[in-house]
């Protein structure tokens, strides 16, 4: 899929921001409605790299469990997520989160996602609606993720390590 950016302006200081998406367990919270099962591949959740399993619950996907670690996080200006997903965990994911500072201690956040289909079935899958439904939720994603840090609503369960 062609990497595409959603953006949100956040009512937050741009450090409080940073701290709430530098732990990956925090993820959950926002982007629950589409991912779900969100398992920790370790104890500590906060930094480089830090990383989750989870199900994608894409429309017509038989083979939906996905997973992203944090390679780099550069505070508090970019966190860069790398994963894969799909059949065989084939499909590489890219996602980067920048954070700039806004006017009156507003924080603008930008998300940029991508991912590197290998198979033509996976093109096909992606062209017949996967990369539309994926931009979908995550403009929902920022929207909650905004809701969260302003307004303390909307919020989901945060992941766990796995078994407790």
């Amino acid at each position: 899929m062609e990497p595409f950016t959603v953006e949100s302006t956040i009512s937050r200081p741009r450090e409080e921001v940073f701290e709430y998406l530098a732990d990956i367990a925090n993820h959950a919270e926002f982007t629950d409605h589409y991912r779900t099962d969100w398992h920790l591949t370790r104890e500590d959740s906060i930094g480089a790299g830090a990383g989750a399993r989870f199900r994608l619950k894409a429309p017509l996907s038989r083979f939906n469990w996905a997973d992203m670690t944090f390679a780099e996080v550069q505070p508090p200006f970019r966190i860069v997520e790398r994963g894969r997903g799909g059949k065989y965990n084939r499909i590489r994911m890219l996602g980067t989160y920048t954070l700039s500072p806004g006017a009156g201690g507003t924080t603008r956040v930008e998300y940029t996602i991508e991912t590197v289909p290998v198979q033509p079935s996976d093109h096909l899958m992606e062209a017949l609606g996967g990369s539309a439904w994926m931009r979908r939720k995550t403009r929902r994603a920022m929207r909650r993720l905004r809701s969260i840090l302003e307004e303390d609503r909307d919020r989901g369960h945060r992941a766990t390590v796995a078994g407790r």
